[in-house]
């Protein structure tokens, strides 16, 4: 079995990032956009903002722990690129991709997507303290605010075009339900929100965060079944009653965390509560061999048991916080379950990274990229940084 260790958590973290360092960097400019199966760079790729957002985090916050200068200008070099080519002069906000030579492409106004970009440089202008990429997340928080919020029922609408009117076609990808509300721009908005205030404190954004709070304890949060809520319209109805498990353990800690962040002890008491329901239920989606399958679908009766990378890495997480939050064994012995799956069949010891996942049967998931509009370092850097915190 693999010890989950410092050492072994602080080697797997510098493997990741080696992989990025040396395979992803885009000479003509930012990074390339995808890095196929078989390890082959795709130089005509579009690049996404949120991955372009996420390798800005990565670079970021591991430079806290690595003190690499590469580390940091691969950073900045992430957060120029946002200035430079994702960010919308005329009308505000980022553009969700851009052609492999910096062009706008797909320029409609994601949610999802402006909550990565605040991410992002947050992350950034924690390190560097450049007060444009300070400014830019505040003029992002300051878009979401002005167009996504739903005055009248709570929480936050999906996407818009360009100039930030309605689309017809919301969803972040072919797998998802076409509805107003999700649970996972919801969650990243909290997750951007709690970064930004720790660099920018300002009244604002505290009130939009603990309204968050508010949202996922009374309209995302299943009390019966104690788990997320997915899809929803405006009116916050669910009609999909799908677990995923990997996000339910990742709101579990991230949740807490915003909690933290707003020092308040009465909602601390109440977030911790939900934190731990969250965590519980979340042991529903491990398999006998360690692993967090993907999701539930309780109308079908559907058990999706494919091994995702980043519900490993979110997984690890939360049930080790869940764990020292609790006193309770059994999240110990989850997490070291997890670290063991992880490290025997999602690493990919020969080139770098990690694998997208497995099937069921063990096999690896075909046609599956290493690194892509999806597939980044955030969740398993992020996870060994967290792993390392905790430890």
């Amino acid at each position: 079995m693999m010890e989950l260790s410092k050492a072994n958590v602080d080697k797997e973290l510098q493997a990741i990032l080696n992989y990025w360092r040396t395979k992803m960097v885009d000479p003509a400019g930012g990074f390339f956009g995808r890095i196929d199966e078989n390890e082959r760079v795709d130089t005509a790729a579009a690049k996404g903002v949120v991955l372009n957002a996420r390798i800005l985090w990565t670079f970021s916050a591991c430079w806290n722990y690595t003190r690499s200068r590469q580390d940091f200008e691969l950073a900045q070099r992430a957060a120029d690129y946002m200035h430079d080519h994702f960010t919308d002069l005329e009308a505000g906000g980022v553009y969700w991709s851009v052609t492999a030579n910096g062009q706008p492409l797909d320029t409609k106004k994601q949610i999802y997507a402006q909550a990565f970009a605040i991410y992002g440089l947050s992350a950034f202008y924690r390190i560097a303290s450049r007060q444009k990429d300070l400014q830019l997340a505040i003029d992002l928080f300051r878009c979401i605010e002005q167009y996504s919020v739903d005055r009248g029922l709570g929480g936050y609408l999906e996407a818009f075009s360009r100039e930030w009117t309605e689309l017809a076609d919301l969803r972040l990808s072919e797998k998802d339900a076409n509805e107003k509300k999700t649970m996972n721009t919801h969650l990243h908005i909290l997750e951007a929100y709690t970064l930004l205030y720790q660099v920018w404190p300002d009244a604002t954004l505290k009130n939009s965060l603990r309204s968050l709070l508010d949202v996922f304890a009374d309209q995302i949060y299943d009390h019966q079944r104690r788990h997320l809520r997915l899809f929803m319209n405006e009116k916050w109805e669910s009609k999909l009653n799908i677990v995923s498990f990997g996000h339910d353990i990742e709101a579990s800690w991230l949740l807490l965390e915003a909690a933290q962040v707003l020092g308040d002890a009465h909602l601390l008491t109440r977030v911790q509560t939900l934190a731990l329901e969250l965590a519980d239920a979340s042991l529903e989606g491990i398999a006998a061999d360690g692993a967090m399958i993907y999701e539930y679908d309780a109308d079908s009766k559907h058990m999706n048991n494919e091994r995702h990378w980043w519900v490993q890495a979110e997984a690890m997480v939360g049930f080790l916080t869940a764990a020292q939050l609790s006193g309770d064994s059994r999240f110990y012995s989850v997490t070291a379950g997890l670290w063991d799956y992880t490290a025997k069949a999602i690493i990919d010891r020969t080139n770098g990274e990690w694998y997208w996942g497995r099937k069921g049967n063990g096999e690896l998931m075909p046609g599956e990229d290493k690194a892509g509009f999806w597939k980044c370092p955030y969740h398993n850097s992020r996870a060994c940084l967290e792993l390392l915190n905790r430890l």
